[in-house]
């Protein structure tokens, strides 16, 4: 499912084995649990890598679990939970997406402030508009949100393009390319490193994150909280 390790003030939240990581109840509920044990534990200077073992990053939502059990529209509400797990966590968030990321599994990635791809393997795609399936909102905000290029969003939704990570690097859906899996883990420590020497406070990083992103954190019922500094 998933593993949780800490390496200085780095979290590294690894999805295991080499299947798709479709999110299926129980890996969602798994890292809902691994996100509140992050929580708990950061400290200023926290950074949190999301990586993958395998083919895939996430290749999406579990459906064929989804039809079985009963309701595709739960599957889809527990992972708006997720998702605003990720957006009010009080630490800067990394995803190294080493493989595939399609349709929910590219939510995930998108969930992160910041993206490394790997380039030679691996596409972003949304695969909705292909198996016959419309978007949630929040998932359409997120694109807005998170995308700028109105182009790219366009590509991603309405084309269903399967987007390569220079190409990524262009349209602003990613923040940088490398060569393989293991570059691509590397640039996401050096980012973290970066990132964790500014030491900022939690609480304001993360109210500071959904004041960015109104739209979508208004639709997963995230409410701003203004935070004042204890000593001006």
């Amino acid at each position: 499912m998933c593993t949780l390790e800490k390496t200085g003030n780095i979290f590294y939240l690894t999805l295991t084995g080499d299947d798709e990581h479709r999110l299926n109840p129980t890996l969602i509920a798994t890292l809902r649990s691994t996100l509140a044990q992050v929580k708990s534990q950061s400290v200023k200077g926290s950074v949190l890598i999301t990586k993958a073992d395998g083919r895939f990053f996430s290749n999406g939502f579990d459906l064929k679990y989804a039809q079985a059990g009963g309701s595709e529209k739960a599957a889809v509400d527990r992972l708006t939970n997720m998702v605003a797990d990720f957006m009010s966590l009080p630490i800067p968030t990394i995803a190294a997406v080493t493989g595939h990321a399609a349709a929910a599994g590219l939510l995930l990635a998108l969930s992160h402030d910041y993206k490394t791809m790997r380039s030679d393997k691996g596409v972003l795609y949304m695969s909705e508009l292909d198996i016959g399936m419309t978007l949630p909102d929040y998932f359409m905000a997120m694109i807005r949100s998170k995308i700028g290029s109105a182009g790219a969003q366009r590509d991603l939704v309405l084309k269903t393009a399967k987007i390569r990570g220079e190409e990524a690097v262009r349209l602003g859906m990613v923040d940088s390319a490398h060569g393989t899996a293991e570059e691509t883990v590397d640039a996401a420590v050096r980012l973290a490193e970066e990132l964790g020497k500014k030491r900022w406070d939690g609480k304001v990083y993360a109210e500071m994150r959904k004041s960015l992103f109104p739209e979508l954190c208004g639709l997963l019922g995230l409410k701003d909280v203004a935070v004042l500094p204890s000593h001006l």
